[in-house]
């Protein structure tokens, strides 16, 4: 039997009124159709989960995963004027285990009365513990709620395994630059928008969409920001430099904890890796900016050196490896010099990967089993009592009693011997290395030439 008044925990969340007149823009330019909502045409074909979602056609729990800007907000708010559900929104930063379990106690007791379905959506889930995730669980596979979930992170690292395969992902994309124009087009003639009060400039609205970088929500507030801007000075028309007065510096778009924080590691580390010194420093720029841990940017600057300029450049690590003792001695935000020298260094050296291929190589055969036959005789320790009966350390040449410093000897087990696993190139200073180690592989093997 129900508890009394439990179904009054949670109130039916009526679909929200029409925006005020002073509401920001952004707010009363948001779509009350799905036919009005700009990009995500991918979305958007008949019988789409989206339009399932959203006409309440079939009770699919969703995540909505994408960029700021790119219109989760928006689907939501259609999904809340689905008047024949229960629409009742959380929002991560500000709810607890307890919250969700009262939604799903409410949702549950009223489907028992014969009562609406439920559409619980939690804004920016992943910041949602995994405890507070685990809590949805039975009652997203139950159908005791349907789940609407919005995030910017990548739901495979912010979000548990079970939920995610209780839910359709859908990706959201960030607009193209058509779609913002098409966005600030549509709200200088709107009624409900600008309604034709100022005229913007083609160099104004350019620079508009690049500084929304595909984010709805930036390009909205910088439109009227410019708008009010001309009319208080007494115009009706918004040209570049009233824009560009209006509107400050671009946010970057980077979260230290997301999915952002992947793509720019990435394009950083890609961007060295093909010797392109200028986009290198761009990304550092974009992490410093961001304020990216420094000790992070270091590490990977050190793990770069061996990983993919090995050999070419032995000082490539000598150089990474100074410039993290530099952070951790000075700090930023003298320390990002020290970064940016170490970037240049490692952009602009020679490239092998060599070492990395070899090490993966050598132990690749060793979690196979290849070469995992015992030491040879002759290296083994003969420091103990009894290891000359054992035969340990009988034959073994001493290197440095040969003028050349390399003696013909067996190192290697069975299975590996004679393998070659380092290859080295002939970029940089890895050609001469390369000489060195075919001569002394043709000593150490016996078949000097």
């Amino acid at each position: 039997m129900d508890a009394p008044g439990l179904f009054d925990i949670e109130p039916t969340q009526e679909p929200e009124p029409e925006p005020a007149a002073d509401a920001p823009l952004a707010v009363r330019m948001r779509p009350s159709t799905l036919d009005e909502l700009v990009g995500q045409k991918h979305l958007l074909t008949p019988g789409s989960p989206l339009r399932q979602l959203v006409g309440g056609d079939a009770p699919l729990s969703v995540i909505l995963w994408g960029p700021p800007g790119c219109g989760k907000t928006t689907i939501a708010n259609l999904v809340a004027r689905s008047t024949d559900r229960r629409y009742v929104p959380l929002s991560a930063l500000n709810a607890g285990v307890k919250d969700v379990r009262a939604v799903i106690d409410a949702a549950r007791a009223g489907r028992r009365r014969g009562g609406p379905p439920t559409v619980l959506f939690i804004d920016e889930v992943h910041r949602f513990t995994k405890t507070q995730q685990d809590a949805l669980l039975a009652a997203v596979e139950d159908r005791v709620v349907t789940l609407l979930a919005a995030t910017t992170e990548n739901p495979y690292f912010s979000v548990v395994s079970p939920l995610l395969s209780r839910c359709v992902l859908l990706t959201l994309e960030p607009l193209t630059d058509d779609d913002i124009r098409e966005l600030i087009d549509r709200s200088l003639h709107a009624e409900r928008g600008l309604a034709d009060a100022v005229t913007l400039h083609d160099d104004a609205a350019d620079h508009l969409v690049r500084l929304a970088s595909g984010d709805a929500r930036r390009a909205l507030t910088a439109l009227e920001a410019a708008a009010v801007a001309a009319v208080a000075s007494g115009s009706d028309t918004v040209d570049l430099a009233t824009a560009e007065a209006a509107v400050d510096i671009a946010a970057v778009r980077y979260d230290r904890d997301g999915d952002s924080h992947y793509d720019v590691t990435s394009a950083f580390i890609k961007s060295m890796r093909g010797s392109d010194v200028d986009a290198a420093l761009h990304w550092l720029a974009r992490m410093l900016v961001a304020g990216e841990d420094p000790r992070f940017i270091a590490r990977r600057l050190v793990i770069f050196a061996s990983e993919d300029v090995g050999m070419a450049d032995p000082t490539a690590l000598q150089t990474a490896t100074a410039a993290a003792s530099a952070v951790a001695l000075i700090g930023l935000p003298e320390a990002q010099l020290n970064l940016a020298h170490a970037v240049v260094h490692l952009a602009s050296a020679p490239k092998s990967n060599a070492v990395t291929a070899a090490i993966g190589e050598a132990m690749a055969d060793v979690r196979s089993g290849t070469g995992a036959g015992g030491v040879p005789a002759n290296l083994r320790d003969s420091h103990y009592s009894g290891a000359k009966k054992l035969g340990h350390g009988d034959a073994y040449l001493y290197p440095h009693d040969d003028p050349r410093g390399v003696v013909t000897q067996r190192y290697a087990p069975d299975g590996v011997h004679r393998k070659v696993y380092y290859r080295p190139t002939n970029h940089g200073a890895e050609n001469a290395v390369a000489e060195r180690v075919d001569k002394i592989r043709s000593i150490v093997w016996g078949e000097q030439r």
